[in-house]
């Protein structure tokens, strides 16, 4: 059975979104790049609420823009091979290939996917994270924590939520973020 992953890049305060502004640096260098690439390569199917889906679409043309380094032609390869559902209500239509629009989240559709699925999924973006969450469905977190305190947005883990988790893996890169992958106990 496929895990289902949990992965954002997270202010040092816990925020997965600055309620102005940015979260601050450290995951734009190729060093942590190439970690993600590497990290992120074997996932076969991307869960997205629609906000994140508009950020990442970039993702299926990045390939033709010019003089684009290896490592991000590498993450743009990768990430045109995963299917990818977006969870919205009113996306009229996707602009990238192996990807479908489901309407609502429904938690025993995704653990059917999990329990189908060779390869490991993700949940993206804090609002569609948190029903995974609420449904048990969450298998590991990986938290990228920048160097900034952003005090206030929407958080990486939601409210109300209490979770037994066990650190299995730390990072810590030149560039001063800090990744951290918890499993659920």
């Amino acid at each position: 059975m496929a895990k289902l992953i949990y992965s954002m890049i997270t202010s040092l305060d816990g925020y997965a979104e600055a309620a102005e502004g940015d979260l601050g640096t450290g995951a734009e260098d190729q060093e942590v790049h190439t970690f993600i690439n590497d990290l992120f390569r074997p996932v076969g199917t991307y869960l997205y609420g629609r906000r994140i889906y508009e950020t990442m679409v970039y993702w299926e043309t990045a390939h033709t823009q010019p003089d684009q380094p290896p490592h991000i032609l590498q993450y743009a390869r990768d990430w045109r091979a995963a299917e990818k559902v977006v969870y919205s209500t009113t996306l009229e239509s996707v602009s990238s290939a192996k990807t479908r629009i489901e309407r609502t989240f429904d938690p025993d559709a995704v653990r059917k996917l999990k329990a189908e699925s060779d390869a490991d999924l993700t949940v993206d973006g804090p609002n569609l994270a948190a029903q995974a969450i609420a449904a048990g469905l969450v298998d590991e977190y990986h938290l990228f924590m920048t160097t900034s305190v952003v005090g206030g947005g929407k958080r990486f883990f939601p409210d109300g939520v209490r979770l037994d988790l066990e650190l299995v893996e730390e990072r810590a890169f030149d560039s001063g973020l800090i990744y951290a992958r918890y499993r659920t106990r």
